[in-house]
């Protein structure tokens, strides 16, 4: 058998001379990579439909078992804990306790289903799970946003009592330009808990934005809108010392120091990708626990925002829009009557702080990166929409509230900060774009008028 197997092929080349020339028959592919097998969990999650590949190209495999989906256990534990919770009297009496419990499991249900069907975000740790309920709570955030568009500032206001049975009750503002002589006792007075909370922000900012002079143009910009604004709101009043030395040079100065320090060293830090099992000892595997609650790797930002037209305006847009971030929870608490230090206020800093991590991270790439990043990434399309829904809810219910009007050095020194914004690019870009354009035409006449003249000549 062997032998006639091997000569059916010299007999077709006997036959067939042509058969030498062509080419061998196309080898098929070995299933999965490299011959092993794809498993289901496996799978890669590019969007090929969209032209988008994820930002993390691998996951942490230091921790291979918690990036293992288990979306059909997800949905046992989560339907038993429901029905169990539901069903059962002895948990909560029905009416009034399941109905808010009732909100609470709704929430609850829209977060897992964000933890485990939305897109992977920039980060993965300590999870790209968290980060994706960190969107889901964004989105929340928005939807709420977008009701109370469609209510009027009496019935928002008695909507919050479902949320605290305190609210709704007018709260007097708090003016801190009282007495302004500058001596130790009145500096000492002036520093509170909001001191604290400051410098924490702008550890934040620092964070986020990670640029010292992104951090200060924000800091003089945010007190020259305590300025603008001190007509309507009137805790932006305080004393020039507070204005300008202990927010700025002192509590911004401190958060803003720390959080580029901590930066720094998160660039430079030597990351270790071992897994678990691979660690020895106590010690070193409690290291390697707590390290999965720091940062996979770092990325410095370098914004460049003077080397084109598109980087300057993106750069104006992003401080513009972190401006009205810092300025939205003022209106928002004085407009809904709640404390600076209410909890809804607290967390809904913190949230912001937690959705703008991965948010201007994905501006920076789809700045930085277009070819990676075909379109703005969801986490930044998603926090300008809320930022954006703000503005909206405000300019609606003020109407009404604030009726004094806008000094007139106020509308002065804006339209001159206005007119300075349009004439540095004007300048840096346009006069540029201009010569180069006439330039351009000049050297065109040239060549045509040598042109015309050699022809003439051979006529």
């Amino acid at each position: 058998m062997a032998s006639e197997a091997e000569d059916v092929p010299s007999q077709m080349e006997e036959s067939d001379p042509d058969a030498v020339l062509s080419p061998p028959p196309d080898v098929q592919p070995e299933p999965g990579i490299n011959g092993t097998p794809v498993r289901w969990y496996d799978a890669d999650r590019t969007e090929s439909y969209t032209r988008i590949a994820p930002f993390q190209e691998g996951r942490d495999t230091s921790v291979e078992f918690f990036y293992k989906p288990i979306t059909l256990t997800a949905l046992g534990f989560g339907l038993a804990a429901l029905s169990y919770v539901a069903m059962t009297q002895d948990v909560l009496e029905e009416g009034r306790d399941k109905r808010r419990v009732g909100a609470y499991a709704a929430v609850v249900s829209f977060l897992m289903f964000s933890m485990i069907q939305f897109r992977d975000g920039p980060f993965i740790r300590p999870h790209p799970a968290f980060w994706r309920a960190i969107l889901g709570i964004n989105l929340l955030y928005e939807l709420a946003l977008v009701f109370l568009l469609f209510q009027d500032l009496n019935s928002a206001r008695g909507m919050m009592t479902l949320l605290d049975p305190s609210l709704n009750r007018p709260l007097p503002e708090k003016s801190y330009a009282e007495n302004c002589e500058l001596n130790p006792h009145n500096v000492w007075d002036a520093i509170d808990i909001f001191c604290l909370a400051h410098a924490l922000g702008w550890f934040g900012k620092a964070m986020i934005l990670r640029d010292y002079w992104f951090c200060w143009i924000l800091s003089i910009a945010f007190e020259f809108a305590e300025y603008s604004l001190q007509h309507q709101l009137a805790n932006f009043a305080e004393c020039w010392w507070d204005h300008w030395i202990l927010d700025v040079l002192v509590c911004n100065w401190l958060g803003t120091y720390l959080g580029m320090k901590t930066c720094q060293y998160l660039e430079v830090k030597p990351y270790e990708w071992r897994g678990l099992r691979q660690t020895r000892g106590l010690r070193s595997k409690a290291r390697r626990v707590l390290s999965q609650f720091s940062p996979h790797d770092w990325t410095a930002f370098k914004w460049e925002g003077t080397t084109s037209f598109l980087h300057y305006l993106i750069v104006v847009l992003l401080l513009a829009v972190f401006l009205a971030a810092e300025l939205n929870p003022f209106y928002l608490k004085s407009l809904l009557w709640m404390e600076p230090d209410h909890p809804i206020v607290i967390l809904r800093l913190a949230g912001v702080f937690l959705c703008a991590l991965p948010a201007v991270r994905e501006l920076y790439q789809y700045i930085n990166n277009p070819k990676k990043a075909k379109r703005m990434g969801q986490h930044v399309w998603l926090l300008l929409a809320t930022i954006l829904t703000e503005l909206l809810v405000i300019t609606k219910w003020s109407k009404g509230q604030f009726t004094e009007p806008l000094p007139m050095y106020i509308r002065w020194a804006w339209t001159i900060g206005g007119i300075l914004l349009v004439l540095y690019p004007a300048i840096r870009f346009g006069v540029p774009s201009v010569r180069r354009y006439v330039k351009n035409q000049k050297q065109k006449r040239k060549g045509k008028g040598r042109g015309k003249g050699k022809g003439k000549k051979a006529q």
